[in-house]
């Protein structure tokens, strides 16, 4: 009613204003709505609830910036533990936009430095993107504890993964340009895409070896081209969830401010540390990954009938 009452003080004024009266009284009117929709979207959580969302998107982009791949993996356990937020899919769809607009940011050095190979990486965003359109539509449909046991099943996965040692293929740093194919590239998008949007993850663990494997670029510009598909990805199935109304524009907007802070402070201890510190590092943030896990199917199972 306020918002009405807001649109009709605006046209009566527009009837007896000059022209320039006119258009700063209808600014000034827009701005007092845009105010009131902000005051009414920041209502829906406590004070205390945003503080711990700025503060949940600093951990997500502290430890992206630090260790790199797989640490936004717990933006949506954060979300829904620390923060409180009480809709699976709703907090799905939040951190699927706060992990896009991370990743573009991201994009921007790696690009400027060269170490983006645009055609490979626009194809593979395309094809993934429809991809996970399709599995965000699926994880929409899946009732939201089961959508958080399977969720949690692919964090052990991942868990497993940054513990794994790394071993570097003869000539996989300096790329084989020779190996390039499209069937693998389209393939390996269309299934990375569909795991993104299910689970409403940028997939950077993913689509790195994904497209090494198709193409047979250079490791620093897979890393690079990487960052556009996910961000592909996550604006995809950020917007497939909004057109659900399940995404929370302010607190996105609190975790990408807390995420852009923290990446920036991680990145910078990352550049002080040795070999040895990030893999202890490494171990330690796997460990934390697995026993959040490991609370979220004990906190899920039974969505499955599982008892204990």
């Amino acid at each position: 009613m306020q918002a009405l009452h807001l649109v009709t003080r605006v046209t009566s004024e527009r009837r007896k204003s000059s022209p320039r009266h006119k258009s700063a009284q209808i600014l000034t009117e827009l701005i007092r709505l845009f105010l009131y929709a902000v005051a009414t979207m920041l209502a829906d959580l406590t004070l205390t609830q945003h503080i711990l969302s700025v503060v949940s998107g600093v951990a997500v982009g502290f430890t992206l910036g630090l260790i790199g791949g797989g640490g936004s993996i717990l933006a949506v356990p954060l979300l829904l533990y620390l923060v409180g937020y009480p809709n699976p899919h709703v907090v799905i769809g939040t951190t699927a936009l706060a992990v896009s607009i991370n990743a573009y940011l991201n994009l921007i050095p790696h690009a400027r430095a060269g170490n983006v190979r645009w055609k490979e990486a626009v194809i593979f965003a395309i094809v993934g993107a429809i991809a996970a359109y399709i599995g965000s539509t699926l994880g929409k449909a899946v009732d939201g504890k089961k959508l958080l046991f399977l969720f949690a099943i692919l964090m052990l996965v991942i868990a497993a993964l940054m513990i794994r040692p790394k071993k570097v293929k003869p000539g996989e740093m300096e790329g084989n340009p020779g190996q390039f194919s499209m069937w693998k590239l389209v393939v390996s998008a269309a299934i990375v895409g569909t795991l993104s949007g299910f689970f409403g993850i940028g997939g950077g663990f993913l689509i790195v070896p994904g497209l090494v494997f198709a193409t047979g670029m250079p490791m620093l510009a897979a890393v690079g081209s990487s960052l556009f598909s996910v961000g592909t990805f996550g604006l995809t199935t950020a917007v497939n969830y909004a057109s659900s109304g399940l995404l929370d524009w302010t607190v996105a907007g609190l975790y990408i401010a807390g995420g852009i802070a923290g990446g920036v402070f991680g990145a910078r201890l990352a550049t002080h540390l040795g070999k040895s510190s990030k893999g202890t590092l490494n171990l330690i943030f796997a460990a934390l990954v697995a026993v959040v896990a490991a609370y979220m199917i004990y906190k899920n199972m039974s969505a499955f009938g599982i008892h204990l």
